[in-house]
């Protein structure tokens, strides 16, 4: 016997063995169609007993292995179905006379036979025998199960009646010696009447009736039967049999203890049917004696040591085999009842003892094997390691089998088998074919073994002519595997990758092998390897924001509560979160990542872009070379959502050595991420700024450069005003509906005097709705006035040069020229820096504009302009005071005015004279001026006044004040050379006592002699003897009541010497008193006083008013009853008459 059953197994022992084959030309599925039915019937209940049937069946079977019938009945072909087609009545007598020769095969072992004929009809189908069934087609044969129960039972007669023949044979007669094929030469010429010869035949007769009770479900006979035949067999030395004999005992045991079977089948037996059968047999009589049947055989039967214990069968099953290894030509037997240990050994759990019997069955010599049994066996070897748990060692055997299926002696190698016995192996080996599992922590199995297998598995899919799925595999070995490739393994590996996906690139669906398997798709995360991913804001000028006081909706469901123990913390919700800022549906979006190439050559990635989910979104693709083995590398991946909503980055894709990989951020181990869902906004228009002043670097300190689209950049002198066109163009693609301008001076540390910026924006606005393309322009001016009086170290430069910059003397020359400075002076950079004086102005113009969708959900842009300004000093007054004038509504002003520039310029102020100031130069100049009236300026509403800080309001007070001032001084410089003017201010150099001088008294005196006001040297006429009216008016302009008051009136005569001659009482008399009463004058109303005087000579007279010290009003400030001198000239009649 040489070809072994792998699939035996201990419960086999009790099976009759049927053979199942068709006759003639039966279609392939037509046959096992039947053959299935058939093998259906495996278990028959006999009629009339309560024995049970087991039935194996097999549709191919050596007739060699029917020789070893004898040896162990259940390898004997007892059984033939034969299945055959017959058309006509006219096929029928060959069908008879092949179903004959096929009977022939077995005819030596065969208890009965079945002709199943599908087709014929007529006579001969008509005809009623019990070795043939006829059935018109293979559909219409519902009867078959019940005629193989029915050939099943006459088997069972057959049996039951050998049975009974071999175990009631007379004690005379002679009992044959049961031989296996290869001894029957050897015991020819034997002594056949020797005890030892006897023996052997008692011996193997009982263990040949042992089996039979076997099969015929007597199983407590076979157990009595068997240990009989041990005893007989083991005292003649007959080592075969004997084996034999405990094998079957072995059987017997195993189908006692394990009723559900070994062979791992879902239906289980039932032989525990078989017991109370035997119960009922115990007393029978007729029994072996010494020379054939004892007497009673009760004693020995049900007695427990009959039955073998698990860990006795396993012994007993190791004897057997020692001797079945005694004997070359047994080794299938050997090998089988290896088999069949290891899965008694498999239920009982004994997983090492198992391995040694397996271990032995690996070294049995079957002697010559074709290489479809040599793939067979290490299959069957690799299943049982698989039983038993040993993983591994099943892999092992596994691909041992795989390999052969190539082996270089068959003429046609079957790569697929190979290929799908290869598959079967990855689980023994710790391997998948999902990238997946390989993400999750410590990499599990032995690499080198790994690597080698899934070669293996590249180029039997390669020699398969699948490159597709070479590609598929070798990405694996490359993404799972590249920590353990050498950099020449690394290089090989891409190699061969370029080369397999030139002819088939590779890509992300799941391929799915023709016995269903399916390879999910391999993503190269690690070429590149991402450590971050970060979404980007877009640029601060493309920023949206929301109008306050709309809440978005996502803050209406927001909740009260700081903190909320109900909400689960997991970085998944993390990676999930959404991004406190927008996208724009339209714009272009920004992801970062950082990657690094894990490669030790360079490595090209092309098509690059953003996998994303929620919008609409067109992912613009990068192509990126990254370096050797490099650090971190900055890659930008971008795209524009094309619909509003929730967007979420769930990964990127790639293309790296022609394969497409779409890698999910979810699967990517040790990845920091700050959130990957953003909310993208409806389109807004889009603005751009050109200017017609040139651009700067510069940027205002406390803003970035990133905040600025751009910064312009001028140098004005102070005072100066230059006008900045800009130019507003819609470059996006919604109409720009709305346009704000407000502007936000950044440098705090100067003073600036009145609005450093201005514009006019109702013309700009007229253009609005700007339409995709239109452009619209807007001046703004710049106007620098700082005041840069007070810096000291430039007066510290003008004193060392020999002028008293806040002392000049009136009477001092009004030409002063500073002297020149050495050359050879030397100052250090920061020096430089402090004498050229230069200060520098920085504001923001800040543009807020919206449009199209983005404006009815409420949002806005803004664009800024940053402007830059470099201030030089034009003019500066070093000193300025005051001098009272002829009028009290008047005074003169004096500014020393100093030229810090390299050029000479021109300095002129309302009704005065120009004045020409060289370089470097100091003059004064005096302007008379109108006194001010500063209580009429706005004042600040109580509200106001009590949040403001004090000093602020006295700051805003001055500023107003000065602001008066220079509009009516009018002060301005040119610049002949250089063709530039502008204002100068003296609002920083105007101290408290200049303010109060130039401010105009709350209490307003008017005198007016015949009607007529005095002041400003106003000489009033009158004729001697006529009486000459004196009127004095007092307006009140403060905020509080005034009076009552009592003035006098002293006239006198000034000779211009120094001496003033108040003794007139002959030249000057009062028409009435001298002394004016004037009531209380509330606020903003006025009073008037009138009297008269008498002018007895000619000359010029003074009239002094003053005011008595017992008058209330003492207590108000001496400056606010300043009166008007009263100069009056008498002259003759005749004389006037005569002019």
């Amino acid at each position: 016997m040489s070809v072994p059953d792998y699939m035996q197994c201990a419960e086999d022992h009790q099976t009759v063995l049927v053979v199942v084959q068709p006759v003639g030309i039966v279609p392939e599925d037509q046959f096992f169609k039947i053959y299935k039915r058939i093998a259906g019937v495996s278990q028959v209940s006999i009629r009339d007993s309560q024995r049970l049937l087991y039935i194996r069946y097999r549709h191919h079977y050596l007739p060699e292995n029917n020789e070893w019938g004898d040896f162990q009945t259940h390898r004997k072909v007892v059984g033939l179905i034969a299945i055959t087609t017959c058309a006509s009545s006219k096929e029928w007598p060959q069908t008879a006379e092949r179903f004959h020769g096929q009977k022939e095969v077995y005819s030596s072992t065969l208890y009965d036979s079945r002709l199943l004929v599908f087709g014929l009809q007529g006579d001969i189908a008509e005809q009623q025998r019990t070795d043939v069934a006829f059935y018109p087609s293979y559909e219409d044969c519902s009867d078959v199960e019940k005629r193989v129960e029915d050939f099943v039972e006459s088997i069972f007669i057959v049996l039951e009646s050998k049975r009974l023949d071999r175990a009631t044979d007379k004690s005379g007669d002679k009992i044959p010696l049961l031989c296996v094929p290869f001894e029957k030469k050897d015991f020819v010429g034997l002594d056949t009447d020797s005890r030892h010869y006897k023996k052997r035949c008692q011996g193997r007769m009982r263990k040949h009736v042992g089996d039979l009770c076997l099969q015929a479900g007597m199983l407590q006979d076979a157990l009595v039967h068997y240990h009989m035949a041990v005893e007989l067999l083991r005292g003649v030395n007959d080592f075969l049999w004997l084996g034999a004999a405990l094998e079957g005992l072995c059987s017997a045991s195993v189908i006692f203890h394990y009723p559900g079977g070994t062979a791992g089948k879902t239906v289980g037996r039932k032989p525990s049917i078989s017991q109370p059968a035997d119960a009922g047999k115990r007393h029978r009589p007729g029994a072996l004696t010494a020379n054939g049947i004892s007497a009673d055989t009760s004693t020995e039967i049900g007695r427990a040591k009959n039955c073998l214990s698990p860990e006795d069968i396993i012994e007993k099953y190791k004897e057997a085999i020692s001797y079945y290894g005694k004997y070359k030509n047994a080794g299938v037997i050997e090998l089988e009842a290896c088999v069949k240990a290891v899965r008694v050994l498999a239920i009982q759990k004994r997983a090492r003892e198992a391995s040694e019997f397996l271990q032995n069955a690996v070294y049995i010599n079957l002697g010559q094997l074709s290489e479809e049994e040599k793939i067979q066996r290490y299959s069957i070897l690799s299943e049982l390691y698989e039983l038993i748990g040993f993983h591994r060692k099943s892999a092992f055997f596994k691909r041992v089998a795989a390999m052969q299926c190539v082996a270089p002696t068959i003429p046609e190698p079957g790569w697929r088998a190979c290929y799908k016995l290869l598959l079967e192996t990855l689980p023994g080996y710790s391997l998948s074919l999902d990238p997946k599992d390989f993400n999750k922590g410590t990499h599990r199995g032995w690499a080198a073994v790994q690597m080698r297998l899934l070669h293996e598995l590249v180029y039997a899919s390669r020699r398969m002519g699948n490159p597709g799925l070479s590609v598929r595999h070798l990405s694996f070995l490359l993404q799972t595997m590249l920590d353990f490739l050498s950099d020449q393994e690394k290089k090989e590996v891409t190699q061969s990758l370029e080369n397999y996906t030139s002819k088939c690139p590779g890509g992300m669906e799941v391929i799915t092998l023709p016995d269903g398997l399916k390879l999910p798709p391999v993503p190269f995360t690690k070429l590149p390897i991402v450590r971050s991913v970060k979404l980007l804001n877009l640029p601060v000028s493309l920023r949206p924001h929301k109008v306050k006081g709309l809440l978005g909706q996502n803050m209406s469901t927001a909740s009260p509560f700081i903190y909320s123990p109900i909400i689960m913390h997991n970085r998944g919700e993390e990676r999930c979160k959404k991004i406190d800022f927008q996208w724009v549906q339209g714009d272009v979006c920004e992801v970062q990542l950082m990657v690094y190439n894990p490669m030790p050559y360079e490595l090209r990635v092309e098509n690059m872009g953003l996998l994303t989910s929620g919008v609409e979104f067109e992912s613009l693709p990068a192509a990126l070379s990254l370096p050797a083995e490099s650090g971190l590398y900055p890659v930008t991946l971008v795209g524009v959502p094309r619909t509003a909503g929730n967007i979420t980055v769930n990964g990127y894709h790639t293309s790296v050595f022609g394969v497409t990989s779409d890698c999910l951020l979810e699967g990517l181990p040790g990845l920091k991420t700050s959130g990957c869902l953003v909310e993208v906004i409806p389109s807004l228009p889009r603005l751009q700024l050109s200017t017609s002043l040139p651009r700067s670097a510069h940027t205002p300190q406390p803003m970035t450069k990133e905040e600025l689209s751009s910064t312009v950049s001028v140098q004005l002198f102070n005072g100066e005003t230059q006008q900045l066109t800009i130019t507003l163009e819609n470059i996006g693609s919604e109409d720009i509906e709305t346009l704000e301008l407000t502007s936000k001076i950044v440098s705090t540390k100067e003073k600036v005097f009145g609005e450093f910026l201005s514009w006019e924006l109702e013309e700009a606005l007229s253009h609005l709705p700007l339409k995709p393309g239109q452009s619209v322009t807007l001046t703004v001016g710049i106007k620098v006035k700082l005041d840069f009086s007070g810096q000291e170290n430039l007066l510290q430069d003008l004193n060392d040069d020999g002028i008293s910059v806040t002392g000049l003397p009136i009477s001092s020359p009004l030409r002063q020229v500073l002297k020149p400075r050495a050359e050879t002076k030397t100052v250090s950079e920061s020096g430089k820096a402090e004498y050229s004086h230069v200060k520098t102005l920085e504001a923001v113009l800040n543009f807020k504009y919206s449009g199209g969708a983005g404006k009815v959900e409420g949002y806005y842009r803004d664009l800024s302009l940053g402007v830059h300004v470099d201030v030089e000093p034009s003019v500066f007054f070093t000193r300025v005071s005051t001098l009272p004038a002829t009028s009290t509504r008047q005074c003169h002003l004096l500014l020393d005015i100093f030229n810090p520039t390299e050029h000479e310029l021109t300095v002129s102020a309302k009704n005065n004279q120009d004045l020409v100031l060289h370089a470097s130069e100091c003059q004064r100049m005096a302007i008379q001026v109108d006194k001010f009236d500063f209580e009429s300026l706005p004042q600040p509403d109580q509200e106001t006044a009590r949040f403001t800080n004090p000093k602020q309001l006295e700051e805003e007070r001055q500023h107003a004040q000065g602001c008066q001032i220079n509009s009516k001084l009018g002060i301005c410089w040119t610049h002949p050379s250089l063709r530039r003017r502008g204002e100068a201010s003296v609002e920083g150099v105007l101290n408290q006592l200049v303010l109060e001088h130039l401010q105009l008294a709350p209490l307003q005196w008017d005198v007016l002699v015949n009607g007529k006001p005095c002041d400003c040297d106003v000489i009033a006429d009158c004729k001697v003897g006529d009486a000459v009216s004196l009127e004095v008016k007092l307006t009140n302009l403060s905020k509080n009541s005034v009076g009552p008051l009592a003035l006098t009136v002293v006239p006198y005569q000034d000779f211009q010497n120094g001496v003033q001659n108040y003794d007139l009482e002959d030249a000057v008399t009062f028409i009435g008193s001298n002394t004016f009463y004037i009531d209380t004058v509330k606020p903003k109303e006025s009073s008037v006083c009138v009297g008269a005087l008498l002018f007895l000579y000619t000359g010029d007279f003074y009239l002094n008013i003053k005011f008595q010290d017992d008058s209330a009003g003492r207590e108000l400030p001496l400056a606010w009853f300043t009166l008007p001198s009263v100069h009056i000239r008498a002259m003759d009649t005749p004389l006037q008459a005569g002019a």
